[in-house]
Parts: C-alpha cells; structure tokens; sequence
C-alpha cells in the first residue's frame, strides 16, 4: 500500500483569534466631560484673573497710599457715575468694533487657521453680548450723575432728553434699541432661519455708525486726542475689513463669469 506524503496530509484550517475589543466609553460621557471643560475652564480663568487683579491693586496700593486715596475719593465721589458712564461708553464701543470686526474676519483665511471658525464665531457673538451689557451700563449710570439730571424716561425714549445735545444723545439710544435684536439673533438663528437672520444682521453697520456719530458728536472725551484716533481706527478698520468681505464673496461669480 503505498504510503502518504506529508504534502497530501490534509492540514487543518487554522480558526483565526480575535481580540478582545477594548472596552469603549461612552460618547456621552465624552461630550459631558468636554462640556463641563467647556463651561468650568472659562470661570476658572476668570477668577485667576481676578485675584491676579486684585494682588496687584494691593500692591500698588501699599507702595503708593497717597494715589490709592485718591483713587478712592474720585470713584466713590459724587463724580463716580459720571466716570463710570464714561468708560463704559468706550467699553461698550470697543466690545461694538471688535465683535463686527470678528464677524468680517470670520471668512479670512488666516482667522479660519487660528484661532479656527467656530472660535471667531464664538468670540464675535460674546463680544456683542458684552458690548450690549455695557451700553446699558453707560445709560443707566447716568440717572445716578446729578450734574444734567436725567430721568429714566429720558434715558430709554429716543431723544426725549432737551437738556443736553437731545439729537446727538438720541442716535446713541437708536443704536442701543438696534443692538438688542442683532446680538439675540444668535440665539434663535434655528427657528428664523439663515435668511432672516442675515437681515438682521446687516443692522449691525447701521448701529456702528449711529454709535460712531454719538460718540463724536455727544462725548465729552471726543476732543482728546487720543479719543478721535480710536473713532478714526475704528471706522477705517470696519471700512476696510467690509470692502475685502465683499470683494472675497464677488470671486466666484467673477470666475464663472470669466
């Protein structure tokens, strides 16, 4: 009988192991970790902050006693709401240029590299929170500076104010009363939808340039130097930054025109 090779020796067919799979969180553990970072990051900051703020104010109060005492007798002065009223109408300003400078910017190509979109979007929308929440600051610390006597009528109805400048004062409450729709329409963008939105939006120029002439026309600071170089900055900046906005968005249909 003739014998086998090794060759014709059926082998059997090796059952292929598998690993065991690792073990994988849960996505929604993942995105409630991210969120809680998301929200508990920003605070800690904050308070850092702070308390950095607050250790140098006693330092530099301890090295100079005389300049915090008077520091102190002019904020808790009766000139201490008009101080305030007036840096939170430059506050409130600035946070106006910055977020419309954000808005602009967001299609550049380096904004969208760093610090990235959604970061650009984010810091446009909160700025205009914050600009909005200083405008109120600005007008409602005038019914505590008894030097022209608002009353709170005069403060929110539109050029109700007769004792000083009431064209001037009134384009800065017309700006304040456009700033409330355009800076919540980042919350109910879903349910207005994108056109809408854009409309709404578009008031954004309109409410820079009563907020430019207002503070021209009716700050007391206007004068100084300083002072007409930041409205001069501003306006330019926002003029050019819209000039490329536009020229970026008429490409393609200059290309498929050519």
């Amino acid at each position: 009988m003739a014998s086998l090779s090794p060759r014709d020796v059926e082998r059997p067919t090796p059952t292929p192991q598998t690993r065991p799979a690792a073990i994988a969180r849960p996505p929604a553990a993942d995105d409630d970790l991210t969120a809680a970072a998301g929200v508990a990051l920003p605070v800690l900051m904050s308070l850092l902050a702070l308390v950095l703020m607050l250790g140098v104010a006693l330092v530099l109060a301890a090295l100079f006693p005389d300049v915090g005492a008077r520091m102190a007798t002019s904020l808790l002065g009766e000139k201490s709401f008009w101080y305030l009223t007036r840096a939170s109408a430059f506050v409130s300003y600035g946070l106006i240029w910055w977020s419309m400078a954000l808005g602009l910017a967001i299609t550049n190509r380096m904004a969208r590299a760093w610090p990235g979109g959604p970061t650009v979007s984010d810091l446009h929308e909160y700025a205009s929170l914050l600009g909005l929440a200083f405008a109120a600051i600005h007008a409602l610390s005038l019914l505590g500076d008894h030097y022209i006597g608002y009353s709170l009528t005069q403060v929110l109805v539109p050029f109700a104010s007769t004792a000083y400048r009431p064209l001037e004062v009134g384009l800065g409450q017309l700006a304040f009363y456009l700033m409330i729709p355009v800076t919540f329409t980042f919350y109910v963008r879903r349910w207005i939808g994108g056109r809408a939105w854009r409309v709404i939006h578009y008031l954004s120029f309109g409410l820079f340039g009563l907020a430019l002439a207002h503070g021209v026309w009716s700050g007391s600071d206007s004068g100084a130097i300083w002072a007409q170089w930041a409205y001069a900055a501003s306006g330019i900046s926002l003029v050019a930054l819209t000039y490329y906005r536009v020229q970026v968005s008429n490409r393609p249909a200059r290309r498929m025109a050519a």
